[in-house]
């Protein structure tokens, strides 16, 4: 029962469709997990921590809460009028269309090195879709560099994906030393996108110059600065070592008491769908694990990962790229998290997970939520199917994911 459970709602999160069945990922994982629960494959007690051993519990409360916080954080630096002024000051200084795509992506990837990438897909996609028109661009190649930089800069960081956070719940590992390792591939992996970005589309990119002016936009200044303010707080309190997911809230917590504003528009901009859908996941997930069937799985793919050390390694990233694009990034690291601890080296595998699955996402549309949310929000405006990404993300995604792992073994050689 656990099994085709498990199956039955991986359909729905691949994306594909059920007869008379209208239901998305959020509302086949939610079936899901009311499914373990009525069957019994999972007690009501373990889902809320309330069993007898402490240790078996569905849902991971530290990953809801710190992706909670986060979102909060980012919803009042929305509400600040911080994103479109980031967006205005690159669109001031770009004086061509070229810097201009390098500027985007950047920005995006610094972003969601430190706020939810999810989150600032949301905020950005509007301005660059105004911004593009005004000036006369394509915005395809705008709108990718938004989501591919949003999906690189988002591997430097606990807090810049789901899947970093609950690598973050599952690994022990410290957000300094996680920062340490994963910044320069996400880095040089951001480089690469806008670098790919640039040769894919200069034809479709004017060599003219443009001087744009956009009317600077009404920031509260006071809002801005209590909030940038915090957030540096919230950060210094990750490098230090105190718990993330409440530092995260009672940083979002300090922002709404402080701010003199209701707190109903913050709280709306939260994506309570995705908390649901993470709620949702560990409930399945945790069913399947209960009965032994990730082991199973894991034991399918064992051959791929047989071998010395550097032989397993290249073998779990290269799983990690392709599962994450068969069964969605998030899902796979929700089973993939109970295999890293019995790799040669756990800890380079937490890092390789990380980078797998985040750098994934750039290679089909379906393979970030992020991706989802830019095209969705420029629907009518672009049309780019499966096939016209994959052409863009297939390159870029390889080079990126090859030079990344390259240089992440590099750093484990080294120190």
């Amino acid at each position: 029962m656990a099994l085709a459970i498990f199956l039955f709602t991986y359909v729905f999160i691949a994306g594909a469709r059920l007869p008379y069945l209208k239901l998305d990922r959020p509302g086949g994982a939610l079936l899901g997990a009311v499914l373990m629960v009525v069957f019994g494959v999972v007690t009501p007690a373990e889902v809320f921590n309330h069993s007898d051993n402490p240790d078996r519990h569905a849902i991971d409360a530290d990953t809801i809460v710190l992706l909670l916080g986060m979102m909060l954080l980012a919803a009042y630096m929305s509400q600040a009028s911080f994103f479109r002024t980031a967006g205005a000051w690159a669109v001031r200084k770009a004086h061509s269309p070229r810097l201009l795509l390098l500027a985007v992506t950047f920005i995006s990837a610094v972003l969601s090195a430190f706020l939810v990438n999810d989150t600032v897909c949301l905020m950005l996609t509007p301005l660059v879709l105004a911004t593009v028109e005004d000036a006369r661009l394509p915005p395809a190649p705008y709108l990718l560099a938004v989501c591919m930089g949003s999906n690189s800069g988002s591997v430097a960081t606990f807090t810049g994906n789901p899947q970093n956070m609950l690598i973050q719940g599952a690994s022990g590992l410290s957000y300094a030393s996680f920062a340490a390792y994963m910044a320069l591939p996400a880095l040089i992996s951001t480089a690469i996108v806008a670098g790919g970005l640039l040769y894919l589309f200069r034809h479709d990119l004017p060599v003219r110059r443009f001087e744009p002016n956009p009317p600077p936009p009404p920031v509260d200044r006071g809002l801005l600065a209590l909030t940038l303010v915090v957030l540096t707080g919230v950060v210094v309190a990750f490098f230090i070592g105190l718990p993330m997911s409440w530092s995260a809230l009672a940083g979002a917590a300090l922002v709404m008491a402080l701010s003199r504003r209701e707190p109903r528009e913050a709280l709306e901009r939260v994506d309570w769908v995705l908390l649901l859908f993470f709620a949702s996941l560990f409930v399945v997930v945790y069913g399947v694990n209960k009965h032994g069937y990730a082991e199973d799985i894991r034991a399918l793919f064992a051959p791929l990962m047989a071998g010395p050390p550097l032989r397993e390694t290249l073998g779990f990233a290269g799983l990690t790229l392709v599962a994450s694009n068969l069964f969605s990034n998030v899902p796979f690291v929700m089973l993939a998290r109970t295999w890293v601890p019995t790799l040669h080296d756990a800890e380079l595998g937490w890092h390789v997970l990380a980078l797998g699955s985040t750098l994934a996402g750039n290679l089909t549309l379906v393979g970030s939520v992020a991706n989802l949310i830019v095209f969705e929000a420029a629907r009518g405006k672009v049309n780019m199917s499966f096939l016209r990404y994959l052409r863009v993300g297939l390159p870029v995604t390889l080079v990126s994911f090859v030079v990344g792992l390259g240089v992440l073994l590099l750093e484990h050689a080294l120190f």
